[in-house]
């Protein structure tokens, strides 16, 4: 098995076969981390994954390739960004990857693409980039799409227990790729007939928990005007069996949530419902400024402590992170007076478990301190133990807090003479 990509999601898969038994051959196009990873050096930071890699590269099932090499399996994982300005999906890597196959590519293998991608990417796009080989989709080889569905911070659990879903360009496609997952998946393996099912499904996945943030969001915007608790109404219609909102916040991050609804629209002029819902969950960060602002009176030359670069609580991802955007739109935000510009705001940045070298990130205690605006945008656990003395009161009053995760002991930091916000 050769597994095209070893980032977040090709490095886990890589390590998961060769450990069940599988010789798998690594291979990506980066230089230095196939060196790393050939001197046991493992750049992905997630629970069990280490010592899995260790293992594997130990007894020998896993070895990292500076080239792809013939294989009865192709598996690929290739990261497929998109363009902030027209929200196309850059299948560059797909390409690459189908190109380097078809150069090794023999009878009988079968070509997984495990990449997301719009519907119809494996059929024509891949597809005809593997039929460049000389052989032909279902005639030759076979060709399926099957979708990861794993969350950072537990990548190797949901690797191995998550339901797959397996779409092939006919039977005998979709029943090789099953039959493969099969042997390390301990959820079910649904098949369907046709990768543009299957990556249309995957798709779908991502863009409902986006709309139902938004939804979230929407509603807890509203309840502001009305003064009431946003996540209590919430918790409350939960109850009935029919309703289960998800939870309001500074907006979403990652790599699937703000992507995947405009891969699904890549070919459709149908997006409506999606694209608002995009709009409200990017427009969070705004929202949360405002708060900033009426708690201060106005950001003029004021500090802020934005806490949380992480997308997500309890993993150092900074991927499409709300924190980087609600630094980024404090930074521009730029008021007036006439046609006098006033003091930029001062932002300082924290996250306990981000290492990502290019964002200049402070201590916990150095951007808290003097700070006149607080904002907590992740819900890691460091902050939810934050208490009023760990805060460092101006001559002018304890800073203005902003708690979008709603994770705070609110009570006990308005009796502090904390003023706390929530989403």
């Amino acid at each position: 098995m050769c597994v095209h990509g070893l980032g977040y999601v090709g490095l886990p898969t890589a390590a998961a076969f060769a450990a069940s038994g599988h010789e798998v051959v690594g291979y990506d196009v980066d230089e230095t981390l196939r060196a790393q990873l050939a001197a046991g050096e493992v750049h992905v930071d997630e629970p069990e994954l280490e010592d899995l890699v260790h293992r594997a590269l130990d007894g020998g099932t896993l070895t990292i390739s500076d080239e792809v090499v013939p294989a009865d399996f192709h598996l690929v994982c290739v990261p497929t960004p998109f363009d902030e300005e027209t929200t196309d999906a850059d299948l560059s890597a797909v390409r690459a990857a189908g190109t380097s196959i078809a150069d090794v590519l023999e009878h009988g293998d079968t070509v997984v693409l495990e990449s997301t991608v719009p519907p119809r990417t494996t059929t024509d796009v891949f597809g005809p980039i593997l039929e460049e080989s000389g052989l032909g989709a279902g005639e030759e080889f076979h060709l399926a799409y099957a979708p990861e569905t794993v969350l950072p911070g537990n990548v190797v659990t949901e690797l191995l227990e998550n339901d797959r879903i397996v779409g092939g360009v006919d039977a005998d496609a979709t029943d090789a790729a099953a039959s493969l997952y099969d042997g390390i998946v301990d959820g079910e393996i649904h098949r369907t007939h046709s990768p543009t099912v299957a990556e249309f499904v995957k798709l779908v996945q991502n863009t409902y928990r986006d709309v139902n943030v938004a939804l979230a969001n929407e509603l807890a915007t509203i309840a502001a005007d009305y003064g009431v608790d946003s996540r209590e109404t919430i918790a409350l219609a939960n109850n009935h069996p029919r309703v289960d909102v998800l939870q309001p916040g500074p907006g979403v991050g990652g790599h699937c949530l703000p992507i995947d609804p405009w891969f699904l629209g890549a070919d459709s002029d149908r997006l409506d419902l999606i694209e608002r819902a995009r709009a409200i969950n990017e427009g969070m960060v705004a929202y949360v400024g405002d708060l900033l602002e009426a708690g201060l009176g106005s950001l003029e030359g004021a500090k802020i402590a934005v806490l949380g670069v992480a997308y997500k609580g309890n993993v150092g991802d900074p991927r499409k992170s709300p924190g980087l955007a609600l630094a980024r739109h404090l930074q521009e935000r730029t008021e007036t007076t006439g046609s006098e510009p006033r003091s930029p705001v001062e932002v300082a940045l924290h996250d306990p478990y981000v290492t990502d070298q290019t964002i200049d990130l402070e201590s916990l205690e150095s951007a808290l301190d003097a700070a006149d605006g607080v904002a907590i945008v992740t819900d890691h656990d460091e902050y939810e133990r934050l208490t009023p003395a760990d805060f460092d009161d101006e001559p002018s009053g304890p800073p203005v807090v902003v708690d979008s995760r709603a994770i705070l002991d609110t009570d006990r930091f308005e009796d502090a003479g904390y003023p706390v916000r929530t989403i």
